[in-house]
């Protein structure tokens, strides 16, 4: 009797410790507190992780994207995430021979421009089966997901909207004898007339000039055309006279004085050497979650114009800033998963974030810093929310070949900037060789 009592006490307790452990090894996604995630693991010491995590910016960015990575790595101690950043040009310079050596960093930072050269060869993985689980999206719109889809699969995850846009400073343009643009309803031929007044009047720069592929894509909608087809085969506009129009104009600008030349646009690295930092310009052409970094580096209070009319709303649509994506050779997915959960969910990041990579796409995360931000991060934030009601939505993802098209459409802008090509001359060859290569993909 004595012997089965002993038998029995000791089940006993080991069913209740069964019973005590058991609940720990739940799996899905932990969501803490402040939104973000809660890596709990299997109750026990996890093992240790090292990720690779690659991105494109300037100063400002690098610093608050260390911070970031310092937050996960406290609250995820197993977890060692190694940082590989440089600017724009670099970072592709960078990533393609990783690509080609299926040696891509866990965590990549991926622009639209890019990103369907990237996932249609295979280089990305699909986020669908995180998406829910390790990457929570019960306060992310569909719409800002579907951002990232192609061909029915999800291979990047936005992390921030935004739109485009003149920011500058109105003490330099004060010095032209100008007051003020008129916001509402300037038009091209209006910016013509007053980068050329600012050289006149002061012989600084009005402008650095604008990307081409972005901002001529902007110019195409408002004439209801656009860059590329739906299919991605051809180009989507007809008429050469567009492009000629376009790229006459700026050509004109550089030509006048009132834009620098290739060989000056060259010696600007990055933002710290913008002319309007320098005090040599009056203002850039760029994305919204660029502004505050730009007034940081300038050390002055900037402003914000609306691009150029007529159409303007036909014209605006808010992109995807940019996107986390996980290279399909990462053998970290569901850890790559859980910090892009991090970014986009948790409330103490977004607070050293503060939509610098756009607004954010979680309701939650952007109620919950706004009140956090200052007077130009929440410019930012409100100028987006005016955007979200006078836009159009976006072309479909750059098809493949964008890259590529987008170095042409560069190259071909120096050119006429440096009068060795006539516009209507570049914008005949510019067809034949986009074509050519886009053609491609049918």
């Amino acid at each position: 009797m004595r012997k089965w009592l002993t038998i029995m006490l000791a089940f006993t307790l080991v069913f209740s410790l069964a019973a005590c452990s058991g609940g720990s090894n739940s799996g899905g996604n932990n969501v803490s507190s402040n939104g973000g995630s809660g890596n709990s693991g299997d109750g026990g010491e996890q093992k240790p992780v090292k990720l690779r995590m690659a991105w494109w910016g300037g100063q400002p960015r690098h610093d608050y994207t260390l911070e970031v990575i310092k937050l996960y790595q406290q609250e995820n101690p197993h977890v060692t995430i190694e940082p590989e950043y440089a600017n724009f040009d670099d970072y592709w310079k960078r990533l393609a021979p990783q690509a080609a050596a299926n040696e891509l960093p866990d965590i990549i930072q991926m622009d639209i421009s890019y990103f369907t050269q990237y996932a249609q060869k295979g280089q990305l993985a699909d986020l669908t089966p995180y998406i829910g689980n390790q990457i929570n999206v019960d306060n992310i719109s569909e719409n800002a997901i579907a951002g990232g889809k192609l061909d029915d699969k999800i291979y990047a995850f936005n992390v921030g909207v935004n739109t485009v846009q003149f920011q500058y400073n109105p003490e330099t343009l004060k010095k032209a004898g100008i007051e003020e643009i008129d916001d509402e309803n300037w038009t091209w031929e209006d910016y013509v007339r007053i980068a050329k007044q600012v050289k006149d009047n002061t012989g600084l720069y009005f402008d650095t000039g604008m990307r081409p592929e972005v901002f001529f894509g902007y110019f195409l909608r408002t004439k209801g055309q656009h860059l590329y087809n739906a299919e991605g085969t051809a180009l989507g506009y007809e008429d050469d006279a567009l492009f000629v129009e376009f790229f006459g104009r700026l050509a004109e600008l550089v030509k006048y004085g009132a834009a620098p030349a290739p060989d000056v646009k060259a010696q600007i690295k990055g933002p710290e050497d913008d002319p309007m930092v320098k005090g040599t310009g009056v203002g850039i052409w760029q994305w919204t979650n660029q502004y505050v970094s730009i007034q940081q580096i300038a050390g002055v209070p900037l402003e914000m114009l609306h691009m150029p009319g007529p159409d303007r709303e036909q014209g605006l649509y808010l992109k995807p800033s940019m996107y986390f994506a996980i290279s399909k050779n990462s053998k970290q997915k569901e850890e790559a998963a859980k910090f892009i959960d991090f970014w986009v969910n948790n409330v103490e990041a977004n607070k050293l974030i503060k939509g610098e990579r756009g607004v954010p796409v979680s309701s939650v995360v952007k109620d919950a810093i706004k009140p956090e931000l200052d007077e130009a991060q929440a410019k930012v934030f409100d100028y987006v929310a005016w955007a979200e009601e006078n836009s159009t939505p976006m072309d479909p993802p750059d098809p493949v070949g964008a890259a590529e098209i987008m170095n042409m459409l560069k190259s071909y802008s120096e050119q006429m900037d440096f009068q060795k090509i006539t516009p209507e001359e570049a914008a005949k060859r510019f067809r034949e060789e986009a074509n050519a290569v886009l053609g491609k993909n049918k």
